[in-house]
Order: C-alpha cells, then structure tokens, then sequence
C-alpha cells in the first residue's frame, strides 16, 4: 500500500488522517526536490514523531517505490498538496498499473494560500514555473502563459524553482521581461505562506527590489490580470 500524503504548508499542516495514516506505514519517505521547505527535516521528524528518509528525484521516478509498496505499507509526504507537481500522478499510475493500492490524504497547496492576496482564485489562468537560469540557457517560456493570461484578463501564478533567491528570480524576469516585451506594471510576491513568517508584497518591480525587505523560500510571484474593486482595495494594503 502506498499513502501519498499532503503535510500542507508548515510542519503542522498534516491532517489527521495523515498522522493515522503514518502509524500503519513501515516506512515514511519524504519528497525533497520540488520545492525549498520553510522548515527543517528534524523538525519535521520532531512533529511527527517519526523516522523520515529523503528522497530525491531519480529515486520516486524509479520502480523503488512501487516495488516496496507492494509488499510493505509505506508512505510518500509532499509539501502542500500531494498530486500539485505531476511527478506524483505518474507514481500514482506506475502504482495502478502493477495493481498496487494506493490512498491520498489531501491538504493545503499554495494555490490555497494565495487566496489571501484578496485575488479571486477563479479568476487565475495558467500556471507557470520559472526555472533558475544556468550559463548559456536563459528560458523565459514561463512568461508566455503570463501573455496568454493577460489576453482574457486572468491572474497569473508564477512558481519559483528551488534554490532561486528573490533577487536572480526578479532580476530574470525583468530580463523576461525586456526580451518579450511584455508590459508588467506591478506585481505580488507571497513568501512563506502558512507560516509563521508568512509574507506578502506588492509593488512595481523596482520598488520590490528596495523595500520588500527579506523574502524567506518558498515565495512564488502572481502579476495580477485585470482587477475588482474589492481585489484592488486588498491589493493596496499589501503595497510596499
């Protein structure tokens, strides 16, 4: 049996069904490469009061999960919401595919969280991730769902790859920016949601640079599509 389990968006963001879950499993894995956690593992261990082993990509791509879940109960957690990248839906099928049984246990994503930007969550388009640029390989594909979001008036969720600090991500979009001549008056970056150190930003770019001050992993970017009144009047008081 395998148990993919959301933990939300803090260290106490597992559900209840999720803690039972644990207590069946013989083995607790830890998905680590989608996203920087606003906490440690051994905090993480602390909480749950379990032995938990770090996975990296090659290893939840390969059969070993499957494989395992055959003969033992064992447990995949995700930060935010268990099926939010697709790699885990792939499992899920390799899963259905050799007959093994699988169970998910749901909980908060950031797509939650956002919501507290005051922007209505119907009215998003597509999601995006910005990759972080290597020497030689700039891809700036992100932004063309931003362009097709703004052709119907829709917000844009823009995604932060791992390890990609606030000042190299602004810095590429601007230069995103400037290649596809894309016209970006201001924009939303959400630090850390569900957390403690929960933090929420918006403001011309430039203006971003100099007064929004430390922004914690994860964050993501939003660039607001066309806006109602109420989403305007919430959006000023995150004005930097």
């Amino acid at each position: 049996m395998l148990y993919l389990i959301g933990l939300g968006l803090n260290e106490k963001g597992i559900s209840l069904e999720g803690v039972e879950a644990l207590k069946k499993c013989d083995k607790i894995y830890l998905e680590g490469y989608t996203v920087d956690f606003p906490y440690s593992l051994e905090k993480l261990e602390k909480v749950l009061e379990n032995k938990i082993i770090k996975l990296g990509r090659s290893e939840i791509e390969s059969d070993r999960l499957v494989k395992e879940a055959k003969a033992e109960n064992i447990a995949l957690l995700v930060y935010g919401c268990p099926l939010f990248a697709t790699t885990h839906m792939t499992l899920l099928l390799d899963c259905m595919n050799e007959k093994v049984k699988t169970q998910i246990i749901y909980s908060a994503s950031v797509f939650d969280a956002i919501a507290q930007t005051g922007l209505q969550l119907y009215k998003f388009g597509k999601i995006s991730s910005m990759p972080k640029w290597q020497k030689n390989f700039e891809p700036d594909s992100f932004l063309d769902f931003v362009i097709q979001n703004k052709s119907i008036g829709a917000h844009s969720l823009i995604l932060i790859d791992i390890g990609l600090d606030f000042d190299n991500a602004l810095e590429q979009l601007e230069k995103s920016i400037e290649t596809k001549k894309v016209k970006i008056n201001k924009l939303l970056v959400c630090s850390s949601v569900g957390t403690s150190k929960s933090k929420i930003v918006y403001g011309k770019l430039e203006d971003l640079r100099m007064k929004a001050g430390k922004i914690e992993l994860p964050y993501c970017f939003i660039i607001p599509g066309e806006t109602h009144f109420m989403e305007k009047d919430a959006l000023d008081e995150f004005e930097v």
